[in-house]
């Protein structure tokens, strides 16, 4: 079982006297930042002039600066900026600012596990990855609690790279909750096969064929999309609350019995296999060369499929049926 690690093992004081530079200010950028803050940190956020973000930092307090100002002045370098701009972004206005004793710092390893970025040998790359959106990192933070983060070091120039990574992550309260080290190859690979293969790929195919095997077999959309696209928060939920045996318990009997007896009908080997085959894709880096050569083309399968998939009879019938939800108000 992996360590986990709590305020006890994260000292602040590491990073008291450091200016820690925010490059972008969406949604984990803010809620960062303004943890940061309020752990009594000192925080400079780089955001684009003129930007809705830009504006949302000037209205928590914040001046904004470029990337390069940002880079110049901070001694931790927090990348936060969209996954497919960071290359970009460092090599046109981080990498010439780094010097001796600073340290680059990451939420999610793509662009260093599959070399998009090679910092120089003299500096720090850490990871604080928290296990939550943004808002929910702000949120908890606000109410005293935290959410779970990872910690991983790429790069430990100073020798002190663990306790910065540590010391950051109780800053934005993650050690309230507990923070498990990694690195960044197997918080990248698990990440992108967990997305590909399960919370995303996997379900969103799986509640489409559903949707579709019912409405060929003569059922109606509507009634289709509440069995096998609404219900499924239902008992997500309690899986996130309380695991796959919480839901069992939680559910009918009758639910339970056709869960265990028919689950594996569906996830059959050769689903398996094919899982087998994501994740070597990962691995091997043949899903890093895909997506990196998609965004240099100007995303043309990308943008073709999202047309695509947005025009499924599911998001239609979907979008009709929320209005009935006065729950997801301005969210259909």
């Amino acid at each position: 079982m992996a360590r986990v690690y709590y305020d006890k093992d994260g000292d602040i004081d590491v990073l008291k006297d450091c200016k820690i530079a925010i490059i972008g200010f969406g949604n984990q950028g803010r809620a960062q930042a303004l943890n940061l803050r309020d752990s009594g940190l000192n925080v400079i956020v780089a955001e684009i002039k003129g930007t809705p973000n830009y504006r949302k930092a000037q209205e928590e307090g914040f001046k904004p600066v470029t990337a390069s100002e940002a880079s110049k002045e901070g001694d931790i370098i927090q990348i936060l900026a969209p996954e497919n701009l960071q290359a970009r972004v460092y090599c046109e206005e981080i990498e010439a600012n780094l010097k001796k004793g600073k340290t680059l710092l990451f939420s999610h390893g793509f662009n260093i596990h599959y070399h998009q970025i090679t910092p120089p040998p003299y500096v720090d790359v850490i990871l604080v990855a928290p296990k939550g959106p943004g808002h929910l990192v702000r949120r908890e933070f606000e109410r005293g609690a935290g959410v779970p983060s990872i910690i991983a070091v790429h790069q430990d120039a100073s020798g002190k790279a663990r306790k910065k990574a540590l010391a950051y992550a109780k800053a934005i309260g993650s050690t309230r909750a507990g923070v498990i080290e990694t690195t960044f190859g197997e918080e990248t690979e698990t990440g992108l096969f967990g997305e590909q293969a399960v919370i995303c790929g996997g379900v969103t195919e799986l509640i489409k064929a559903g949707f579709e095997t019912l409405v060929e077999a003569g059922y109606q959309p509507e009634i289709a999309y509440f069995e096998c696209l609404h219900e499924l928060k239902l008992v997500s939920d309690l899986i996130y609350e309380g695991g796959i045996s919480y839901m069992r318990d939680s559910i009918s009997d009758i639910a339970e019995y056709g869960d265990m007896t028919r689950g594996k009908r569906i996830i059959t080997e050769k689903t398996r296999e094919m899982m087998k085959v994501i994740l070597n894709e990962i691995q091997t880096g043949v899903f890093a060369r895909e997506w990196i050569l998609e965004n240099m083309a100007g995303r043309p399968v990308y943008n073709v499929m999202k047309k695509v998939e947005s025009e499924h009879l599911i998001e239609k019938v979907g979008k009709q049926l929320r209005t009935m939800m006065g729950w997801l108000k301005g969210k259909a």
